[in-house]
Formats: C-alpha cells, structure tokens, sequence
C-alpha cells in the first residue's frame, strides 16, 4: 500500500496560534486554565492536560480570582472580558484574527438591524463555541440556523442580515442563503422591499480546502480522515471526502482502524479538519504501514 498524508491538512492558523500560546504560558511554570477544549480534539487536549493546561467551563471561570486564563481561537462574548475585569483575571486572548473580525462585523451589523427592526442570523450550530461568541454581539437576540427546521424562527416580514460561523460548509451557507431569500420573497409577494443581506464569512484557508480535499480524495481508493467527533469542521470536510470517494472513513485515532476497510496495493490517503494536530495522523500512517506488514506476513 501506498499511504500518503494530505500536506494542506492540520490545524489552520487560529488554532496553531492558541497552542503555541498555551505552551508557551506553561513553560513558566503559571497555573494556565483554559475556557473550553482548547482544540476539538480529544487527543491533543489530553496531551496538552499532561503539560498543566486545565480545561474549566463559565461557572467556573465565574468562581475564579488572580488567575491566568487562556481564550481559544474560537474567541468569547464579550461577557467574559467583564467578568475577567471583576474577578482580577488575566486573559491569554488566542481569539484567532478571522473570528475577531466577523464579531466586528456582527456588532456593527447588529447596531444597524436594531435600528431598522431587522434580524441577524447565524449559519452555525447552536452552542459551539465561536457561536456563542458572535451572539454575545448581539446581546444574544442572534436567530442560529443549522437546517431547516430553524428556519422557522425567521421573521420573513423583516430584515436579513445573514452571517456563517467561520468553520462551516462553503456549500452550505449558498444553500441556505437560497432558502432565506426564497421565503423572503414568498411572504412578501411581486413587491419586495424586504432587505436582505448574506455575508459569506467562512474563512478562506477553511473553505479552500474543500476543492483540495476533493482532489485528495479522488486520487486515492481509501480515505481516512482523522478527526475529534466534536469538529464541526471535521464532520464537514468529512462530508467532502465521501462525495468523491465511498471508501472514506471517519476515525478519531488509529485505535478504530478496521483492516476490512483495505486491499493489497491500495493508495490510502490520510486527511483531517482544521483541528486536527500533524502528529496524531503521522501516528495514524504508522499503523497502517504497520497493518501492511502484517497482510504480507499473514
């Protein structure tokens, strides 16, 4: 078998950001919490734990006094600067540029529609991390859409303003976008004077990856795609490998490998979403070369 590590996977940025600062906090020897998973990966938070990064949730940042904290790429609500202001903690800000920005954008936006009895919408699932940091900018009045069904709790009476969370499916977002300027026109009739603005804000080393995925995942006859089960990014770019390619599966680490799952002189091409760290798929490709050996000796 020829095993090949796809070189436009791995960690964006943001999340490569975060990490380098997380360890280079904890080189000092400080006591660095973090407010949530640093990373969706269970395999590198474990790492991470091991070094003295300790994971807490909002009850407990809440609880805490004279402390260093770190905020993730995903970046927080602005909720959690005033209660780092009252509790005396400092904040190790690892808010990836990207989702900095879109919070802006969000504010401004937010401002505008409140002037105009309009709507801000969120592309985006409802509790993750960087979506409760854009709906703090909206002193959570933002409508979060994930399918159809919550495509309900629009007013299709009044302004749109649509965002995406940074992590989601390119195709998606034009998806529904589609959708909300179909029901805008539908309680509306002939005559609409109904605004409606879709901001396509995915980042682009995300979204960019999808036509490179679907490549990888042509030139290949088996995809392993490594990635934590709560990435909401893996589970799309996931989506992506297996629309080119039937034989594409979904594991965490090399543990749920299934030797079925190969032939004698398959190209396997390993990949991952945007949280998912370079080591844990070189140990992935390790064992499949090491499953290899045994199909030759078996």
């Amino acid at each position: 078998m020829q095993v090949t590590i796809d070189k436009n996977s791995g960690y964006c940025f943001g999340v490569e950001f975060a990490i380098k600062m997380a360890e280079d906090e904890m080189e000092n020897g400080d006591r660095l919490y973090c407010l949530g998973d640093i990373v969706h990966n269970d395999m590198e938070v474990n790492r991470l734990s091991e070094k003295g990064l300790v994971v807490i949730d909002r009850e407990r940042l809440a609880e805490l006094r004279d402390c260093k904290v770190l905020i993730r790429a995903h970046g927080e609500p602005p909720e959690t600067y005033k209660t780092a202001i009252e509790n005396n903690i400092e904040l190790i800000d690892a808010s990836c540029p990207v989702v900095l920005k879109l919070q802006h954008r969000v504010k401004n936006a937010f401002d505008k529609m409140e002037r105009e009895d309009g709507q801000i919408v969120i592309y985006g699932k409802k509790g993750h991390a960087e979506v409760i940091g854009l709906t703090g900018q909206t002193l959570e009045k933002a409508v979060v859409v994930m399918d159809d069904a919550d495509l309900e709790k629009i007013d299709y009476t009044r302004p749109v303003t649509l965002f995406s969370q940074t992590t989601k499916s390119t195709k998606g977002f034009y998806q529904l976008s589609q959708k909300i300027e179909d029901r805008i026109k539908l309680a509306n009739g002939e005559i609409n004077e109904v605004d409606f603005n879709a901001n396509d804000s995915i980042c682009r080393q995300v979204s960019n990856r999808e036509p490179q995925l679907q490549r990888f995942a042509q030139v290949n006859d088996v995809i392993l795609f490594v990635s934590g089960k709560k990435s909401s990014n893996g589970k799309a770019l996931y989506q992506v490998c297996l629309e080119e390619n039937h034989r594409s599966y979904f594991i965490e680490n090399e543990s749920e490998l299934d030797p079925e799952w190969f032939q004698s002189g398959d190209k396997v091409g390993i990949c991952g979403a945007t949280s998912t760290p370079m080591w844990l798929m070189e140990q992935v490709k390790s064992y499949v070369e090491g499953l290899e050996e045994s199909m030759l000796h078996a």
